[in-house]
């Protein structure tokens, strides 16, 4: 687990730590029993780990009082997040992730939509057994919320003019939708849904200054990554700000050298800085959100580590 995660599972060892457990088990046999080819390949994507950061959100908002139900929407939530992963790596030709070779680069394209496929029914499959229809109705709308960040975002591709505006809402469908949905998953009120939305923004914006930043032995891939996806960052956007000559960038011709050299243009430029404090604003007003509602003070002290997390992370 990163260290961030950690805090949090140390400071609710009392119960958050066993309630993970039974999420992990049921995401192990959500993927059981639908062939060896794409049980292989949909293990291989749970084994890459991750910070289940989404899952950990639903249960710290529903409390220790969760049951089996808040679990099943905690493991429902990740596999939509693996399934959109696992679809993007598609669509970029993706061959690391989190510096383990994705489904793409080893089975193929065909396989790999196989694989996200199994990983989005199999989510929704959960809720259905439960007779949760408020939890699929809400998961639902954050995946089409992620499909049409997606959308936007290939129509965003190689466009170096694209507005700080359009590329705020194309995180906030992709990203910040899905953070905000997991904590309605856990308890369905307007301040810890605008806390998951707030974080997952800055998750998002530090994620892409990392991008820039790097090392590749710490972010799993190579850097200028989205560069080479022809995705337009706020790193780039900042960049182009305070050096214009950027905004003459052909994306399209870029090779890994020469991406990685465009990383150390807009570092040079202080957007890498501009973007980490606009992150920092946002992770701080996620955790004055939680000032506004009734929480049991352990519950607002582990989701504020959640939110120093997101930081610690990309620090």
């Amino acid at each position: 687990m990163p260290p961030p995660v950690t805090a949090v599972l140390d400071a609710s060892s009392r119960w958050l730590p066993a309630r993970l457990g039974e999420v992990e088990d049921l995401l192990r046999g959500s993927i059981q029993g639908h062939g060896e080819l794409l049980g292989n390949d949909a293990g291989s994507t749970l084994a890459a780990g991750g910070k289940r950061l989404r899952p950990m959100l639903v249960l710290l908002c529903a409390g220790e009082a969760g049951g089996e139900s808040t679990v099943r929407a905690a493991a429902a939530t990740e596999l939509v997040h693996m399934a959109t992963l696992v679809h993007d790596d598609v669509l970029d030709a993706a061959p690391l992730r989190r510096g383990v070779a994705t489904v793409v680069a080893t089975a193929g394209r065909a396989r790999a939509i196989a694989t996200g496929d199994l990983l989005l029914s199999r989510a929704f499959a959960l809720l259905a057994d439960a007779g949760d229809g408020r939890a699929a109705a809400l998961l639902a709308d954050a995946s089409v919320a992620l499909a049409r960040g997606e959308l936007a975002q290939r129509q965003d591709a190689f466009d170096t003019t694209i507005s700080e505006q359009r590329y705020l809402h194309r995180c906030r469908l992709k990203t910040a939708k899905l953070f905000a949905c997991a904590c309605q998953l856990g308890r369905d009120v307007p301040t810890l849904r605008d806390f998951g939305s707030e974080i997952g923004l800055a998750f998002q914006l530090l994620d892409d200054v990392l991008d820039v930043a790097g090392p590749p032995e710490r972010t799993g891939k190579a850097r200028g990554t989205d560069l080479l996806d022809g995705t337009v960052t706020l790193p780039l956007i900042e960049a182009i700000a305070a050096d214009p000559e950027l905004a003459a960038l052909d994306l399209r011709a870029l090779d890994p050298a020469a991406a990685e050299a465009v990383c150390d243009r807009i570092a040079a430029t202080g957007a890498l800085e501009k973007v980490r404090a606009r992150a920092l604003a946002m992770v701080a007003a996620a955790k004055r959100r939680l000032e506004e509602d009734g929480l049991e003070p352990e519950q607002g002290d582990l989701l504020r580590l959640v939110a120093d997390g997101v930081v610690q992370r990309y620090s």
